[in-house]
């Protein structure tokens, strides 16, 4: 691992010209922990803020601290040439998503008023009461009203996410409601488009929607669950879609515009993958 005191990292082939790290916030998560990895296979120095020691990914230089208290924020904004902010927690929005990406946002106003910030968010956060959308969508709005460099990536659901809601079985009974479809994105993909955000030279203020190449309903997902994994295809019971939340999800508030980046290996082919890696 990376400490403080390690020389810096330098561009290949141009000696003396010094890479500026990224910070990653929620850099053990799916997709953060990707991103660190897409940022050291680029050759650019990871910072990863995290709670707990030792848990940042090999090769990354690690800062404790906390979006809830924001302590070690000033500490881990100091230097770096960007932010990939990918923290997030649905069990407590008002005080990571929200209140804590305020606390980054003053950080860097305050200690690293250049570096660029990109946001990670998700499709449809503005159209779907969900309360975690609607946090994600507050924490859009700190973002923006903070008045500083940024871009604001919205990802649909990544690969790992669908798969642990369509995956799931009861004694061979799926649960699933009429009309929901997702549109998965692969987590390596997308951290690979995030970290072009974070080193893109002119940075372009504004919104990307990014998605995987194919729109597939819950029940076409739970059958080619079942059969790449070798399990019988479980009985789908389709629940209707009852009240405003449901109803916005049947309605496809989680699917992309027409604007979107598609990209990336379908969900088929991921799940493969992880079934031949095993």
């Amino acid at each position: 691992m990376a400490r403080a005191t390690d020389p810096p990292q330098l561009i290949s082939g141009l000696p003396g010209l010094v890479r500026q790290p990224v910070l990653v916030t929620g850099g053990t998560g799916t997709i953060g922990s990707q991103v660190v990895q897409e940022l050291l296979r680029s050759g650019v120095p990871a910072t990863v803020l995290t709670r707990s020691a030792g848990s940042a990914p090999a090769g990354s230089h690690e800062v404790e601290g906390d979006l809830t208290t924001g302590a070690g924020l000033v500490e881990a904004v100091e230097s770096v040439q960007a932010v990939i902010h990918c923290a997030s927690d649905a069990k407590h929005t008002q005080h990571v998503d929200i209140d804590g990406t305020r606390r980054l946002c003053a950080a860097l106003a305050e200690h690293n008023p250049q570096a660029r910030l990109v946001h990670v968010s998700i499709v449809g956060c503005w159209d779907n009461p969900l309360p975690y959308y609607r946090a994600k969508a507050a924490s859009e709005t700190a973002v923006t009203d903070s008045g500083r460099p940024h871009a604001i990536a919205r990802a649909t659901q990544v690969h790992e996410l669908v798969r642990r809601i369509v995956g799931s079985q009861l004694g061979g009974l799926g649960l699933g409601m009429r009309g929901l479809r997702f549109a998965p994105v692969d987590s390596a993909w997308l951290a690979g488009r995030l970290v072009d955000l974070a080193l893109e030279e002119n940075l372009t203020t504004g919104v990307t929607e990014y998605a995987g190449p194919e729109i597939l309903s819950a029940r076409e997902l739970a059958v080619l669950t079942a059969h790449v994994e070798g399990r019988r295809t479980p009985r789908l019971v389709r629940l209707p879609a009852v009240g405003n939340t449901m109803r916005r999800f049947a309605d496809g508030s989680n699917l992309p515009g027409p604007g979107v980046v598609r990209g990336g290996p379908t969900y088929a082919q991921w799940l493969a993958a992880q079934r031949t890696a095993t």
